[in-house]
């Protein structure tokens, strides 16, 4: 689920996600822990609206759900990463397989990725709400995305989940806001 854009809420975002990168063969191995403070539901709905994921972030131009079967779901994005004055523009068809509130594993079929494959699990931690921990791998199909490497991918998963930090933050602090929705 390679995920991007950062407004005023970008301190607060960066304190609750930790990204690490390194390389692996041909490939990148990325692990994250988020610590959004938001409650599990909320955590989920976000990481899962797939057909309003470009309005979160900022790398995409398009993605849409074109098939669903269940928990099982096949999504087609399409965006442009940008690495100061250099962009790479990008297309990817996954499979995403749901295990609601649980787990979200992806796995790409088609795209600008050679490989990627990854596991996003929420873990509920009581009161404070929930923490995110993301394990992927990817492996590039052009040497320019790649040539920027440890750096690049850093850059690019520690931008979309605080992009999707602040987006769950909007939407509890909306929710805590709606007297009907509070309630429930």
């Amino acid at each position: 689920m390679l995920i991007c854009l950062s407004h005023g809420s970008a301190s607060c975002a960066e304190r609750e996600v930790a990204v690490a990168v390194r390389e692996s063969g041909d490939a990148f191995v990325v692990q994250a822990t988020i610590r959004p403070s938001v409650s599990l539901q909320t955590a989920w709905d976000v990481l899962v609206d797939f057909d309003h994921m470009v309005g979160i972030l900022s790398n995409l131009t398009a993605s849409r759900v074109v098939s669903r079967n269940g928990n099982v779901l096949i999504v087609k994005q399409e965006g442009v990463a940008r690495f100061g004055i250099f962009s790479y523009p990008f297309t990817a068809e996954r499979e995403i397989r749901m295990e609601p509130q649980r787990r979200i594993l992806a796995k790409n079929l088609s795209g600008t990725l050679r490989r990627m494959e990854s596991e996003l699990r929420l873990v509920p931690t009581g009161a404070d709400g929930v923490r995110i921990e993301y394990r992927a791998e990817f492996a590039f199909d052009s040497f320019i995305a790649g040539l920027f490497g440890v750096s690049f991918v850093n850059h690019e998963v520690e931008e979309q989940f605080q992009s999707i930090v602040a987006e769950m933050t909007r939407r509890e602090a909306h929710a805590a806001s709606d007297p009907l929705r509070a309630k429930q």
